[in-house]
Protein backbone atom coordinates (compact mmCIF):
# COMPACT_ATOMS: atom_id res chain seq x y z
CA UNK A 1 0.00 0.00 0.00
CA UNK A 2 1.28 3.40 -1.30
CA UNK A 3 1.75 6.08 1.85
CA UNK A 4 -0.13 9.09 1.13
CA UNK A 5 0.91 10.77 4.02
CA UNK A 6 2.68 14.00 3.25
CA UNK A 7 6.53 14.18 3.54
CA UNK A 8 8.17 17.10 4.49
CA UNK A 9 11.56 17.09 3.55
CA UNK A 10 14.17 19.45 6.28
CA UNK A 11 15.32 21.17 3.17
CA UNK A 12 11.31 22.31 2.63
CA UNK A 13 11.18 23.55 6.55
CA UNK A 14 14.77 25.14 6.45
CA UNK A 15 13.29 26.75 2.79
CA UNK A 16 13.39 31.22 2.82
CA UNK A 17 10.90 30.81 0.40
CA UNK A 18 7.85 29.07 2.72
CA UNK A 19 8.50 31.48 6.07
CA UNK A 20 6.71 34.70 6.27
CA UNK A 21 8.33 38.19 6.68
CA UNK A 22 9.95 38.65 10.54
CA UNK A 23 9.88 34.57 11.40
CA UNK A 24 13.23 34.06 12.04
CA UNK A 25 12.71 37.57 14.48
CA UNK A 26 9.78 35.65 16.19
CA UNK A 27 12.18 32.73 16.64
CA UNK A 28 15.17 34.52 18.07
CA UNK A 29 12.85 36.44 20.39
CA UNK A 30 10.75 33.32 21.57
CA UNK A 31 14.26 31.16 21.89
CA UNK A 32 15.58 33.94 24.37
CA UNK A 33 12.32 34.09 26.26
CA UNK A 34 12.93 29.97 26.62
CA UNK A 35 16.30 30.67 27.86
CA UNK A 36 15.42 33.14 30.30
CA UNK A 37 12.60 30.98 31.59
CA UNK A 38 15.07 27.97 32.10
CA UNK A 39 17.46 30.41 33.79
CA UNK A 40 14.74 31.52 36.26
CA UNK A 41 13.86 27.98 37.36
CA UNK A 42 17.48 27.09 37.87
CA UNK A 43 17.97 30.10 39.47
CA UNK A 44 14.56 28.55 41.30
CA UNK A 45 15.68 25.61 42.48
CA UNK A 46 19.54 26.79 43.73
CA UNK A 47 17.79 28.77 45.85
CA UNK A 48 15.30 26.46 47.52
CA UNK A 49 18.37 24.36 47.70
CA UNK A 50 21.25 26.49 49.31
CA UNK A 51 18.19 27.75 51.76
CA UNK A 52 17.87 23.46 52.95
CA UNK A 53 21.42 23.69 53.02
CA UNK A 54 21.68 26.67 55.08
CA UNK A 55 18.96 25.27 57.04
CA UNK A 56 20.64 21.98 57.68
CA UNK A 57 23.91 23.44 58.75
CA UNK A 58 22.49 25.99 61.36
CA UNK A 59 20.57 23.16 63.04
CA UNK A 60 23.60 20.88 63.46
CA UNK A 61 25.33 23.84 65.12
CA UNK A 62 22.79 24.93 67.14
CA UNK A 63 22.40 21.01 67.98
CA UNK A 64 26.27 21.05 68.78
CA UNK A 65 25.85 23.52 71.01
CA UNK A 66 22.76 22.41 73.00
CA UNK A 67 22.88 18.46 72.67
CA UNK A 68 26.80 18.16 72.09
CA UNK A 69 26.28 16.43 68.59
CA UNK A 70 29.17 14.86 67.90
CA UNK A 71 30.71 13.43 64.37
CA UNK A 72 29.05 9.52 65.52
CA UNK A 73 24.96 11.67 65.57
CA UNK A 74 25.91 13.70 62.31
CA UNK A 75 27.01 10.33 60.49
CA UNK A 76 23.88 8.96 61.70
CA UNK A 77 21.77 12.09 60.67
CA UNK A 78 22.92 11.98 57.18
CA UNK A 79 22.06 7.92 57.18
CA UNK A 80 18.26 8.86 58.29
CA UNK A 81 17.91 11.83 55.89
CA UNK A 82 19.89 9.83 52.89
CA UNK A 83 17.10 7.01 53.37
CA UNK A 84 14.06 9.22 54.01
CA UNK A 85 14.96 11.01 50.17
CA UNK A 86 16.38 8.91 48.20
CA UNK A 87 16.45 10.58 45.28
CA UNK A 88 17.91 13.96 46.60
CA UNK A 89 21.70 14.33 46.46
CA UNK A 90 24.47 15.78 48.72
CA UNK A 91 23.30 14.48 52.01
CA UNK A 92 26.37 12.70 52.90
CA UNK A 93 28.07 13.01 56.34
CA UNK A 94 30.86 15.26 54.51
CA UNK A 95 28.06 17.28 53.11
CA UNK A 96 26.89 18.15 56.31
CA UNK A 97 29.85 19.11 57.72
CA UNK A 98 30.46 21.70 54.79
CA UNK A 99 26.66 23.38 55.29
CA UNK A 100 27.80 23.80 59.11
CA UNK A 101 31.02 25.03 57.74
CA UNK A 102 29.23 27.61 55.34
CA UNK A 103 26.53 28.40 58.13
CA UNK A 104 29.33 29.18 60.18
CA UNK A 105 31.82 31.11 58.26
CA UNK A 106 28.53 33.33 56.60
CA UNK A 107 26.13 34.25 59.49
CA UNK A 108 26.55 37.34 60.47
CA UNK A 109 27.89 39.08 57.05
CA UNK A 110 24.92 40.23 55.61
CA UNK A 111 26.90 40.86 52.40
CA UNK A 112 27.73 36.67 52.25
CA UNK A 113 24.26 35.62 53.16
CA UNK A 114 22.43 37.81 51.16
CA UNK A 115 24.92 36.45 47.86
CA UNK A 116 24.25 33.15 49.13
CA UNK A 117 21.54 32.05 45.77
CA UNK A 118 23.55 33.93 43.44
CA UNK A 119 25.66 30.49 42.75
CA UNK A 120 25.70 26.76 42.78
CA UNK A 121 26.32 24.69 45.92
CA UNK A 122 29.21 23.62 44.54
CA UNK A 123 30.97 27.01 44.00
CA UNK A 124 29.97 27.66 47.40
CA UNK A 125 32.06 24.54 48.41
CA UNK A 126 35.14 25.58 46.14
CA UNK A 127 34.81 29.03 47.70
CA UNK A 128 34.53 28.12 51.54
CA UNK A 129 37.62 25.98 51.45
CA UNK A 130 40.17 27.73 49.62
CA UNK A 131 39.07 31.54 50.26
CA UNK A 132 41.13 32.97 53.30
CA UNK A 133 38.78 35.74 54.06
CA UNK A 134 34.73 37.10 53.82
CA UNK A 135 36.03 40.32 50.74
CA UNK A 136 37.70 37.01 48.99
CA UNK A 137 34.54 35.03 48.80
CA UNK A 138 32.16 38.03 48.05
CA UNK A 139 34.57 38.47 45.15
CA UNK A 140 34.44 35.38 44.03
CA UNK A 141 30.17 34.64 44.52
CA UNK A 142 30.01 38.48 42.52
CA UNK A 143 32.23 37.39 39.91
CA UNK A 144 30.71 33.78 39.62
CA UNK A 145 27.32 35.64 38.89
CA UNK A 146 28.56 38.20 36.97
CA UNK A 147 30.28 36.29 34.07
CA UNK A 148 28.34 32.90 34.53
CA UNK A 149 31.67 31.09 35.57
CA UNK A 150 31.14 27.43 36.08
CA UNK A 151 33.03 26.13 38.97
CA UNK A 152 35.69 24.36 36.65
CA UNK A 153 36.23 27.93 35.32
CA UNK A 154 35.51 28.95 39.50
CA UNK A 155 38.65 27.18 40.23
CA UNK A 156 40.88 28.10 37.26
CA UNK A 157 40.63 31.94 38.54
CA UNK A 158 40.72 31.28 42.20
CA UNK A 159 44.25 29.08 41.31
CA UNK A 160 45.08 31.94 39.17
CA UNK A 161 45.12 34.49 41.98
CA UNK A 162 42.54 36.68 40.38
CA UNK A 163 41.51 38.55 43.38
CA UNK A 164 44.91 39.81 44.36
CA UNK A 165 45.84 39.97 41.01
CA UNK A 166 42.13 42.43 40.47
CA UNK A 167 42.84 44.46 43.81
CA UNK A 168 46.49 44.95 42.64
CA UNK A 169 46.24 46.56 39.28
CA UNK A 170 48.06 49.72 38.11
CA UNK A 171 46.27 51.75 36.39
CA UNK A 172 45.11 55.69 36.36
CA UNK A 173 41.29 55.66 36.26
CA UNK A 174 40.86 57.62 39.07
CA UNK A 175 42.77 60.73 37.45
CA UNK A 176 41.52 60.02 33.60
CA UNK A 177 37.70 58.58 34.01
CA UNK A 178 33.79 60.00 34.99
CA UNK A 179 33.95 59.31 38.45
CA UNK A 180 30.78 56.67 37.14
CA UNK A 181 32.79 54.24 34.83
CA UNK A 182 36.03 53.73 37.81
CA UNK A 183 34.50 50.99 39.64
CA UNK A 184 33.85 49.12 36.33
CA UNK A 185 36.76 50.07 34.83
CA UNK A 186 39.08 48.82 37.97
CA UNK A 187 37.56 45.08 37.54
CA UNK A 188 38.09 45.54 33.46
CA UNK A 189 42.05 44.72 34.57
CA UNK A 190 44.22 42.43 36.32
CA UNK A 191 47.99 42.97 37.87
CA UNK A 192 48.77 40.32 35.63
CA UNK A 193 47.27 37.56 33.46
CA UNK A 194 47.59 33.94 33.29
CA UNK A 195 47.83 32.71 29.64
CA UNK A 196 49.00 28.97 30.00
CA UNK A 197 46.37 28.45 27.66
CA UNK A 198 48.37 29.64 25.14
CA UNK A 199 51.26 27.13 25.17
CA UNK A 200 54.32 29.47 24.00
CA UNK A 201 57.66 28.95 24.60
CA UNK A 202 60.17 30.62 27.35
CA UNK A 203 61.20 32.71 23.78
CA UNK A 204 58.35 34.32 21.62
CA UNK A 205 57.84 36.95 19.09
CA UNK A 206 55.55 39.67 19.61
CA UNK A 207 53.67 38.35 16.50
CA UNK A 208 53.89 34.57 17.57
CA UNK A 209 52.12 35.74 20.99
CA UNK A 210 49.56 37.82 18.70
CA UNK A 211 49.14 34.76 16.74
CA UNK A 212 48.59 32.72 20.21
CA UNK A 213 46.45 34.86 21.53
CA UNK A 214 43.55 35.45 18.67
CA UNK A 215 43.53 31.40 17.46
CA UNK A 216 42.32 31.13 21.04
CA UNK A 217 40.46 34.18 21.63
CA UNK A 218 37.61 32.47 23.65
CA UNK A 219 39.93 31.63 26.07
CA UNK A 220 41.84 35.03 26.47
CA UNK A 221 38.47 36.54 26.61
CA UNK A 222 37.42 34.50 29.19
CA UNK A 223 41.01 35.04 31.32
CA UNK A 224 40.48 38.94 30.43
CA UNK A 225 37.10 39.06 32.51
CA UNK A 226 34.46 37.99 29.76
CA UNK A 227 32.73 41.07 29.14
CA UNK A 228 34.46 42.06 26.14
CA UNK A 229 33.96 41.52 22.53
CA UNK A 230 37.45 41.12 19.68
CA UNK A 231 36.78 44.32 17.58
CA UNK A 232 40.50 42.89 15.86
CA UNK A 233 44.01 42.43 15.88
CA UNK A 234 46.27 44.61 13.96
CA UNK A 235 43.28 47.00 13.82
CA UNK A 236 44.14 49.98 11.42
CA UNK A 237 43.96 53.55 12.14
CA UNK A 238 45.25 56.04 9.46
CA UNK A 239 45.89 59.53 10.67
CA UNK A 240 47.16 62.21 7.43
CA UNK A 241 47.97 58.86 5.31
CA UNK A 242 49.95 57.36 7.88
CA UNK A 243 49.05 53.80 9.23
CA UNK A 244 49.30 52.55 12.54
CA UNK A 245 48.02 49.56 14.04
CA UNK A 246 47.08 48.44 17.26
CA UNK A 247 47.81 45.17 18.65
CA UNK A 248 44.25 43.83 20.19
CA UNK A 249 41.25 46.01 19.52
CA UNK A 250 38.11 44.90 22.40
CA UNK A 251 34.94 46.35 23.38
CA UNK A 252 34.08 46.71 26.95
CA UNK A 253 30.42 45.67 27.10
CA UNK A 254 29.43 47.21 30.44
CA UNK A 255 31.46 50.63 29.87
CA UNK A 256 30.90 50.81 26.66
CA UNK A 257 34.42 51.73 25.79
CA UNK A 258 36.70 50.50 23.41
CA UNK A 259 39.91 48.86 24.98
CA UNK A 260 43.32 48.92 23.42
CA UNK A 261 45.93 45.96 24.00
CA UNK A 262 49.66 46.55 23.17
CA UNK A 263 51.75 43.62 23.24
CA UNK A 264 55.12 43.32 24.46
CA UNK A 265 57.54 40.87 25.07
CA UNK A 266 60.06 42.40 27.26
CA UNK A 267 59.93 44.14 30.51
CA UNK A 268 58.02 47.86 30.59
CA UNK A 269 59.30 51.04 29.74
CA UNK A 270 58.27 54.49 30.06
CA UNK A 271 58.06 55.52 26.19
CA UNK A 272 55.30 52.53 25.62
CA UNK A 273 52.71 55.13 27.82
CA UNK A 274 53.38 58.45 24.90
CA UNK A 275 52.45 55.34 22.23
CA UNK A 276 49.07 54.60 24.01
CA UNK A 277 47.96 58.22 24.83
CA UNK A 278 48.42 58.64 20.59
CA UNK A 279 46.56 55.17 19.87
CA UNK A 280 43.64 56.34 22.70
CA UNK A 281 43.25 60.12 21.11
CA UNK A 282 43.24 58.82 17.39
CA UNK A 283 39.78 56.11 18.78
CA UNK A 284 38.15 58.46 20.59
CA UNK A 285 38.37 61.19 17.81
CA UNK A 286 37.69 58.87 14.55
CA UNK A 287 36.71 55.40 15.93
CA UNK A 288 34.29 56.34 19.16
CA UNK A 289 30.59 56.25 18.44
CA UNK A 290 28.81 59.05 20.23
CA UNK A 291 27.07 57.01 22.79
CA UNK A 292 30.57 55.10 24.10
CA UNK A 293 32.65 56.17 26.78
CA UNK A 294 36.89 57.29 26.64
CA UNK A 295 38.98 54.54 25.30
CA UNK A 296 40.97 52.78 27.56
CA UNK A 297 44.21 51.37 27.04
CA UNK A 298 45.76 48.16 28.18
CA UNK A 299 49.72 47.74 28.13
CA UNK A 300 50.67 44.02 28.60
CA UNK A 301 54.41 43.46 29.13
CA UNK A 302 56.24 40.12 29.90
CA UNK A 303 57.19 41.89 33.04
CA UNK A 304 56.93 44.99 35.08
CA UNK A 305 58.88 47.03 37.67
CA UNK A 306 56.01 48.61 39.68
CA UNK A 307 57.59 51.62 40.77
CA UNK A 308 58.68 52.65 36.84
CA UNK A 309 54.82 52.25 36.07
CA UNK A 310 53.56 54.26 39.25
CA UNK A 311 56.04 57.25 37.83
CA UNK A 312 54.76 56.69 34.22
CA UNK A 313 50.84 56.70 34.58
CA UNK A 314 51.73 59.89 37.56
CA UNK A 315 51.04 62.61 34.71
CA UNK A 316 49.25 60.57 31.86
CA UNK A 317 45.96 62.26 30.43
CA UNK A 318 44.67 58.64 29.15
CA UNK A 319 43.14 56.46 30.98
CA UNK A 320 46.03 53.64 30.87
CA UNK A 321 46.94 50.31 32.67
CA UNK A 322 49.75 48.16 32.54
CA UNK A 323 49.57 44.75 33.60
CA UNK A 324 51.97 41.53 33.28
CA UNK A 325 51.08 38.19 31.48
CA UNK A 326 52.72 34.67 32.86
CA UNK A 327 51.97 30.91 31.08
CA UNK A 328 51.45 30.36 34.58
CA UNK A 329 50.04 31.97 37.50
CA UNK A 330 52.61 32.71 40.67
CA UNK A 331 51.29 35.86 42.89
CA UNK A 332 55.28 36.70 44.42
CA UNK A 333 54.56 36.96 47.82
CA UNK A 334 56.06 40.55 48.92
CA UNK A 335 52.73 42.01 46.49
CA UNK A 336 50.10 40.14 48.92
CA UNK A 337 50.99 43.23 51.77
CA UNK A 338 49.92 45.91 48.96
CA UNK A 339 46.36 44.40 48.59
CA UNK A 340 43.83 47.64 49.23
CA UNK A 341 42.26 48.64 52.59
CA UNK A 342 39.09 46.04 53.49
CA UNK A 343 37.09 49.72 53.14
CA UNK A 344 38.29 49.86 49.67
CA UNK A 345 37.98 46.61 48.10
CA UNK A 346 34.40 46.40 49.67
CA UNK A 347 33.83 49.75 47.66
CA UNK A 348 34.89 47.95 44.44
CA UNK A 349 33.07 44.95 45.14
CA UNK A 350 29.72 46.40 45.43
CA UNK A 351 29.88 47.39 41.73
CA UNK A 352 30.43 44.20 40.44
CA UNK A 353 26.95 42.82 39.48
CA UNK A 354 25.65 46.78 38.94
CA UNK A 355 24.20 47.24 35.58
Amino acid sequence: MVNTKRVVTQKSIDSTNILPKGYRIVLADIKDKIKKAQLRALSNVNRELISIYWEIGRTIHDQQQADSWGTSVVEQFAIDLQKSFHGMKGLSSRNLWRMRDLYLSYNGNEKLTALLAEVSWTHHIYILEKCKDSLEREFYIRMSKRNHWSYRVLLNQIDNKTYEKMMLSQTNFDKNLPEKMQPEAKLAIKDEYAFGFLELGKEHSEYELERAIVGNIEDFLREVGNVYTFMGSQYRLEVDGQEFFIDILLHHRKLKSLVAIELKIGPFIPEYIGKMQFYLSVLNDTVRLKDENPSIGIILCKEKNRMVVEYSLKETKKPIGVAAYKTMAKLPKEWENELPSPDQIGILLEHINKD
